[in-house]
């Protein structure tokens, strides 16, 4: 079932054998061009050099699903255009590349300081919301305990965060999210009475000073 402790590895012997020995042995053997497959748990990309060897793969992915009982989420499964020829080509026709989510990380086509191309990477919009929501709702319930407690959770969460999120290109959106457990903390702590305990030049230097809030760290770095 949904959830259970046995359905990470039921979800890879199937991808093992549905979609992992099926592209190696079979499709790869049919292309013309480059192909990579990338997979994790029951979510995967696979990259071709060739729009046709793309199409070709998509239909018979399909057909090879069915034969199993299985579909692919339709919302979330899609042909894309994407890369360095990718970029270059949409910028022509005046227009951005698309991009892609997978594993909690939206995949965009982007530069390097020396203005080369290079895939970059930022926390999923949707992904960044649902967090930020479950920690103004988790602050909530803790408002009413000692601030150095409401801290101490805090902080935990927030390297956790960093820990996931903290890869090559991602610093912004690591800053982004601490910014919202500062200012969820600041409208929930000033909610524990009727008056107005913190104003928000004060609270931000008791942040700094006091009882500081883990900054962002990049833990993974991509291509060092």
């Amino acid at each position: 079932g949904q959830g259970s402790v046995c359905s990470p590895i039921i979800s890879c012997i199937y991808m093992h054998y549905v979609l992992v020995w099926w592209y190696k042995e079979i499709i790869v053997p049919k292309l013309k061009g480059y192909s990579g497959l990338v997979v994790y748990a029951d979510d995967f990309v696979v990259c071709f050099q060739y729009k046709e060897d793309a199409v070709m793969f998509y239909e018979l992915l399909k057909r090879r699903m069915r034969h199993f009982g299985l579909s692919l989420q339709e919302d979330k499964s899609r042909l894309i255009q994407f890369g360095r020829f990718a970029k270059e080509n949409c910028e022509r026709n005046g227009h951005k590349p698309e991009t892609f989510t997978f594993l909690g990380f939206t995949h965009y086509c982007s530069c390097n300081k020396n203005g080369k191309f290079r895939v970059k990477r930022k926390t999923s919009r949707i992904k960044f919301n649902k967090k930020c929501k479950e920690v103004r709702q988790k602050i909530r319930s803790m408002r009413a305990n000692k601030l150095k407690d409401i801290i101490s959770k805090l902080n935990q969460i927030l390297v956790g965060y960093y820990h996931y999120y903290g890869i090559t290109d991602n610093g912004r959106s690591l800053s982004a999210f601490r910014y919202q457990v500062i200012r969820s903390l600041h409208y929930w702590l000033n909610k524990r009475s009727q008056k107005k305990s913190y104003t928000w030049s004060g609270f931000l230097e008791m942040i700094d000073t006091a009882y500081p809030l883990a900054r962002p760290k990049i833990y993974v770095s991509i291509y060092g």
